[in-house]
């Protein structure tokens, strides 16, 4: 018998260890502290205990729907929940252009040229939006037209929130080396902090915020979402971004789900030239953090945006609907509102007032 507890006991220790070692693993990041941590606290939306909230109450998950009803359906899963072939794609051309340009990769990553600046947004260029290498659903195929590497050297890397989909360790260390300043959410700076990034190329900012660089405004706004990397919950602020250059103002809209804070955005800075927002990874099981595809249409009304570019799908499988889904309906739903709607191909430019592809690619 005291073999048995021996053993027992030692297996309990080496586990505890590993889970330590684990989580200490540098993918994980960092925590706030410090001076970090003091501007973290002197927000309205910081909790008593210890956690950022949304402006309107958002749970997790509607009443009724527990966690095991979450993971069921995800077991269960979708026969068309990833394309059967390959995606299409275009070379991204990274040219230097003083014309405003944006080239998506699938899911929230995207490169901007704006007033001759070079920014990417929320760079994801791993196979898998995890901390483990070999856990998960991998990228689609065809979504790995474009590596980190590729990028020419960047004068800004723009960081909506901390999400392993937003925020990807792997691209961060093959990107630091070629970028002048990174901009992300109050808080998250503690990650790139962590990876190797001197605290004085990381600008961060709370709701309301703003920052100039490049002569251009960058203002963060708020969203509906929340954050973490590791088993702590919103210790880390989410975002949306608006930037405003010479001649376009852009809304980055990051992750959210629908509320008013749209409407007060279109109000304050709008008009925008367009909204880059989500309209993927939605589900009734999760309905507040993600928008549904009409929803998205309709945040792009209350922006009073020019122009919808709907994103946060096409690489990823990280909900239950089919992987085409979230572009049939919003297509569907821009016609019916007369929103005017950019779909370009993985890697084709979008260049404002200039050129908005729009061919209807993922029924082929």
């Amino acid at each position: 018998m005291k073999k048995f507890m021996y053993s027992l006991l030692g297996i309990i220790v080496v586990l505890v260890l590993l889970t330590v070692w684990v989580l200490n693993l540098p993918v994980f990041g960092h925590q706030p502290e410090g001076a970090r941590l003091e501007r973290l606290k002197k927000l309205s939306n910081f909790k008593a205990d210890g956690t950022l909230d949304n402006l309107s109450p958002t749970p997790m998950k509607p009443e009724g729907v527990s966690y095991w009803d979450m993971i069921v359906g995800m077991v269960k899963g979708n026969e068309n929940s990833a394309p059967k072939k390959a995606l299409p794609h275009v070379v991204p051309d990274f040219t230097a252009t003083h014309k405003t340009r944006l080239i998506w990769f699938g899911h929230s990553s995207y490169f901007l040229q704006i007033d001759g600046v070079k920014i990417l947004v929320d760079p994801v260029f791993s196979k898998r939006p995890s901390p483990i290498s070999f856990v998960g659903t991998g990228s689609f195929m065809g979504t790995d037209f474009v590596k980190a590497e590729d990028f020419p050297e960047l004068d800004i890397v723009l960081i909506t929130h901390d999400h392993y989909d937003h925020l990807d360790y792997q691209s961060i260390l093959k990107l630091k080396h070629k970028t002048k300043l990174f901009i992300t959410s109050l808080g998250a700076g503690a990650h790139l902090e962590h990876w190797g990034i001197p605290q004085e190329k990381i600008v961060e900012l709370a709701w309301g915020e703003e920052a100039i660089t490049n002569n251009m405004k960058f203002t963060a706004a708020p969203a509906r979402h929340f954050t973490g990397r590791g088993f702590k919950r919103n210790q880390t602020l989410w975002s949306a971004f608006i930037l405003q250059g010479s001649k376009h103002k852009l809304y980055l809209g990051g992750d959210s789900g629908y509320d008013t804070h749209f409407k007060k955005a279109g109000e304050q800075y709008g008009p925008f030239d367009i909204a880059i927002l989500e309209c993927g990874q939605y589900n009734a099981y999760w309905p507040l953090i993600h928008m549904f595809p009409e929803q998205t249409v309709q945040a792009a009304k209350d922006l009073n945006a020019k122009v919808l570019f709907p994103v946060h799908w096409a690489k990823f499988t990280l909900a239950m609907h089919s992987w085409n889904e979230p572009a049939i309906r919003v297509v569907k739903q821009a016609k019916v509102d007369s929103v005017k709607i950019t779909t370009p191909l993985l890697g084709e430019a979008v260049v404002l007032d200039e050129n908005y592809p729009s061919k209807e690619w993922w029924l082929d």
